[in-house]
């Protein structure tokens, strides 16, 4: 390893490589330091299947207050790569005004598949916390990422009880040219709370699809939002609005679950998928549904 790059990796809170060794998607390099720590099972699934699993997780279980974590990953020409969790990330109260940072890094070269499937993000009362993931592609890589956060502990009473949470993708291609730049941001406001903008609603959610090897999973999902929405247009219709006030069973409440889908990119090769929920199970429904077909590529099924 030359200098420049053992400087740069001891910069950061953690760092991985993936690369064909005899074929196999092998993790060549890998290093992570406090708070940060890297799980890498030998195998999961099917032992036919060429993709290699890192799962993320901190001391402690979460994430305190001021910490600054850096992640860096470089998936090679071919390999296939999934990042995941062991569990939600905990996100935990904020000492003053002291926020917690979380950035990720990853390069996929040709033909590679990098799938970002993590639980969702659990801010604590008073939480500050934003987070980046920045995605260098080329020209025939391929990439899915799941972005979720939830409104809090519900068991602790806690509903988008945070001070501030922040999530930014971008997704570029070849000469940085920019492909995705996307934010959400959610923060306590002097006029009104997140709990009050987002009413009944305890989950935000984005999935990610680009590239050759995503193509008959988005087309799948982009299907299903469609049908999903269309039932839910015809059930909110004036119309119906106007039947089920004579009704009996009539009542108020807007939709426990909230999708959508959009393109991007050259020729819209991208898809966009954003989802608001009333409970986290219904999401994780959702994505184990519509990320099954993604088993063969990755050995198993994401969310199973």
């Amino acid at each position: 390893m030359r200098e420049s790059e053992l400087r740069k990796e001891m910069e950061q809170t953690g760092t991985a490589v993936v690369e064909k060794v005899g074929d196999k998607s092998t993790v060549t390099r890998c290093y992570s330091k406090y708070p940060l720590k890297f799980i890498v099972p030998k195998k999961l699934g099917n032992s036919k299947t060429d993709a290699v699993w890192i799962y993320t997780l901190t001391y402690g279980g979460g994430i305190v207050s001021g910490d600054s974590i850096s992640c860096d990953f470089t998936i090679s020409d071919g390999c296939t790569t999934v990042l995941t969790t062991q569990a939600s990330t905990k996100v935990y109260k904020s000492l003053g005004s002291k926020c917690s940072v979380q950035v990720l890094e990853a390069r996929v070269g040709n033909n590679a598949l990098l799938a970002v499937i993590p639980d969702p993000v659990t801010c604590f009362s008073t939480a500050r916390y934003t987070q980046k993931q920045v995605f260098r592609m080329l020209s025939d890589a391929s990439l899915i990422v799941v972005d979720w956060v939830t409104s809090g502990r519900h068991e602790s009473g806690e509903k988008w009880d945070f001070d501030l949470y922040k999530s930014t993708n971008h997704i570029f291609l070849e000469d940085n040219e920019p492909l995705l730049l996307d934010t959400v941001l959610l923060e306590k406001g002097s006029m009104s709370s997140i709990t009050e903008r987002m009413q009944e609603y305890q989950v935000v959610a984005m999935v990610v699809f680009w590239g050759p090897k995503m193509k008959h999973i988005q087309n799948q999902v982009q299907e299903e939002v469609r049908r999903m929405m269309t039932e839910q247009l015809q059930f909110y219709s004036p119309a119906s609005a106007q039947r089920m006030k004579r009704s009996s069973t009539y009542c108020t409440n807007k939709p426990n679950f909230i999708v959508s889908s959009s393109v991007f990119g050259p020729q819209g090769k991208g898809v966009v998928v954003r989802i608001v929920a009333t409970t986290t199970e219904s999401v994780y429904t959702f994505l184990q549904h519509q990320l099954a077909g993604l088993e063969p590529l990755l050995g198993l099924s994401p969310y199973h």
